[in-house]
């Protein structure tokens, strides 16, 4: 059974949700990250973050985007 919010990932036998695999490259997530190009592998943005979860390495490269373009506060 499909559960909602996963983008067809499953959680392991301890209820955790499987992250998406390293080699995975920006252009063939659902939403690619801004800032990174289309063939970097979501390990070297993980890296290059310090996040591990996609949404907070999305979060991280915006942040930095908005501060190096406005001199944004990122919380």
């Amino acid at each position: 059974m499909k559960q909602p919010g996963l983008d067809d990932r499953h959680r392991d036998k301890n209820g955790q949700i499987e992250q998406k695999h390293g080699n995975t490259k920006n252009k063939n997530l659902p939403h690619p990250i801004p800032g990174f190009d289309s063939n970097t592998t979501l390990k070297t943005i993980r890296d290059k973050s310090g996040e591990k979860s996609e949404k907070g390495v999305r979060e991280a490269a915006t942040c930095y985007l908005l501060k190096r373009k406005y001199a944004f506060m990122c919380l």
